[in-house]
């Protein structure tokens, strides 16, 4: 009878060990959505940041896609409905979030590398900023490069007087403050307000971009500005509940698609090198901005958006500035 007593016993505390010891710990599904049409050139890099931890987390973590704006709802809105619950895990720009944290322009601004900004605090600072809003910082999965302005008609130096450019919050202060009227819209909008007139110009990075909008699109301004990087964000209600192992998973699936999307990368260039080439059979021209004109292009991109950022935030901006900036 004792010998049987125990025998019960010793599994009812191997049942109690399985169910709580993180090790024994059952597979956990998180939802996941993305600030982008799911399958559109500027969603598929999440996609597959998804795609890869579910590869890898196997037993381990799952992430379920639930869908991608603006079918779920506005792009603007996905993060701060994320930080409150409503998805675990969200693949968005820092453009549509900037709602939830005045400083998140600060990571399109950067002139180091995102090994760098790991090395010298500025992703720490973040992470701080981004935790006081319920929300992880888990990389940056992957870059299209700088912004570009793109026209149906041509320009001659930086003046945008006379233009009614699309834009989104990555550059609208900048376009603004070289004389252009401005107005948003969807993707979807960015052809039809071309085709019809409605705006002559838009701002969009050098990859990523929509293929049919060649058919609409005569022009790319250089040299570009900004650089349009895409992040991982996770609930951090929700990532202090998984586990070691789980967090393990997405950390190093994260910290891979950062490494793979520097703009120094032999793929970023041959990706590159190949849509200038396309782009180019289309019979889409360059408008180069050369000497003071560059100058005056560049430095207005930079004064603009670090302007805007410090008037928001005068704690943290100036901060953010010396840490992002060479």
């Amino acid at each position: 009878m004792t010998r049987k007593l125990g025998n019960i016993l010793g599994a009812a505390t191997l049942a109690v060990l399985a169910a709580t010891s993180p090790a024994l710990a059952d597979e956990v599904t998180l939802t996941g959505a993305s600030c982008f049409p799911i399958g559109s050139p500027p969603g598929k890099p999440f996609e597959a940041v998804v795609n890869e931890i579910n590869k890898q987390g196997n037993g381990v973590i799952q992430i379920k896609m639930v869908g991608g704006a603006p079918a779920i709802g506005s792009p603007f809105t996905l993060t701060q409905k994320m930080s409150k619950g409503a998805y675990d895990v969200v693949g968005c720009t820092e453009a549509y979030f900037g709602n939830v944290l005045p400083e998140a322009p600060a990571l399109r601004f950067s002139e180091h590398s995102y090994a760098e900004l790991r090395r010298n605090g500025a992703l720490d600072y973040m992470q701080k900023l981004l935790n006081d809003k319920n929300i992880h910082f888990l990389a940056r999965h992957h870059d299209f490069g700088p912004f570009h302005l793109w026209l149906s008609k041509p320009i001659e130096g930086p003046d945008l007087k006379g233009l009614n450019l699309r834009v989104s919050p990555v550059y609208t202060a900048f376009f603004k403050s070289l004389g252009a009227t401005v107005q948003t819209s969807n993707i979807a909008q960015v052809y039809t307000y071309m085709e019809n007139g409605t705006v002559q110009g838009y701002g969009w990075p050098a990859l990523g971009w929509v293929p049919t909008w060649v058919k609409v699109t005569k022009y790319r301004v250089d040299p570009g500005f900004y650089s349009a990087s895409l992040h991982t964000l996770v609930n951090l209600e929700k990532w202090n509940t998984l586990t070691k192992e789980q967090q393990d998973v997405m950390t190093k699936v994260g910290l891979a698609f950062e490494e793979k999307a520097e703009p120094s990368s032999d793929g970023f260039k041959a990706a590159l090198k190949k849509q200038n080439t396309w782009t180019a059979s289309e019979g889409m021209k360059t408008i180069a901005m050369e000497g003071a004109n560059r100058d005056k292009w560049l430095a207005g991109a930079a004064k603009a958006g670090w302007d805007e950022v410090i008037e928001r935030s005068p704690e943290h901006g100036p901060k953010l500035k010396a840490l992002f900036s060479k």
